[in-house]
């Protein structure tokens, strides 16, 4: 039975992304729009692979997964450990892209250890074979991948990548920073100055790259992430998730931990412990990171592994 169902699988697995609805009339707006070479494309999409495994995955996301389980798998003492060495290794470096961008250097160390465990694991899927698979076999996000495959054919034209070559994750992200093509073309920097900006091999490039992003979709220097909240009084229901600042909270008995402008706006957010519900102030910078990804559980991984990183080094860890 199981050989069965493998079989079954893989009859699935191969069927060519150019049986796809939508292909031919894609190639045709990418030779009108930007002058590609109709043959080559056909040929390209003749060979990639609708691949049903990046709708299962992308259907399911970890954030499904309780909050102590999904913390657990990015803020734990390996991805610490492997982020202090990574630190270590490229001090001058990450000093250069604070000072450039404003992004403090354990945050963008976060962001590169919880995307990538700091480059190690970048992702097996074949980037042309998930985002044709999801702008022409995932309608709820159709626009969006399709947007993120003709960002790919145009990267890979400017980079001189081989299409049928480059993996990445199954949403289609790809490098040490897993930037979709789209943030790739906008956002990546040539860091270590060598004419070529490599987020798939070159750590230095991705360090840059990545405070160049947050800085781009509006990182504020100097400015908090999040705090936790203290709860004076029972909140309503619609208290959660309305940006107000910090004296309009403090009229309704929730104040952050620490001290900050009253003036400050900020959204709150809660996350469910053993012990019940953990209350947070979300800031500016705090929604900016979730640019990177749209998930409060994302968000709040790399401001944890952030913070226990900053801790480390400063203890003198090793």
């Amino acid at each position: 039975m199981k050989f069965i169902l493998s079989l079954l699988l893989l009859c699935h697995f191969a069927v060519q992304a150019a049986e796809l609805p939508g292909i031919p009339q894609f190639i045709d707006e990418m030779v009108a729009k930007h002058q590609f070479e109709r043959a080559e494309l056909a040929n390209v999409f003749a060979r990639a692979q609708h691949n049903p495994a990046v709708i299962e995955l992308i259907s399911r996301p970890a954030t499904i997964k309780p909050w102590p389980e999904y913390r657990a798998i990015f803020v734990n003492p390996k991805r610490v450990k492997l982020g202090l060495e990574f630190w270590n290794k490229y001090p001058n470096t990450l000093r250069r892209a604070e000072k450039k961008y404003g992004v403090p250097q354990e945050i963008i160390i976060a962001i590169i250890g919880v995307e990538t465990l700091y480059g190690q694991n970048a992702g097996n899927f074949l980037v042309l074979d998930a985002l044709a698979t999801l702008a022409f076999d995932y309608p709820r996000r159709a626009d969006f991948f399709r947007s993120e495959l003709e960002n790919y054919l145009l990267l890979a034209r400017e980079q001189q990548f081989d299409l049928l070559d480059i993996r990445g994750s199954y949403a289609g992200a790809l490098g040490i920073p897993q930037f979709m093509p789209s943030s790739y073309r906008n956002y990546a920097v040539d860091f270590n100055n060598n004419r070529t900006i490599d987020l798939l091999r070159e750590n230095v490039d991705s360090i840059g790259s990545v405070a160049q992003y947050l800085q781009g979709y509006g990182w504020i220097k100097g400015e908090p992430v999040a705090a936790r909240a203290q709860i004076g009084a029972e909140l309503s229901a619609s208290a959660a998730g309305t940006p107000r600042t910090l004296a309009e909270w403090a009229a309704t008995g929730i104040v952050p931990g620490v001290n900050f402008a009253p003036d400050k706006p900020a959204r709150l957010v809660d996350f469910t412990v053993e012990e019940g519900k953990e209350y947070w102030l979300a800031f500016n910078n705090f929604e900016v990171i979730t640019r990177y990804n749209n998930s409060d559980f994302y968000a709040m991984s790399v401001f944890q592994l952030a913070e226990e990183l900053k801790a480390a080094r400063k203890a003198g860890k090793p």
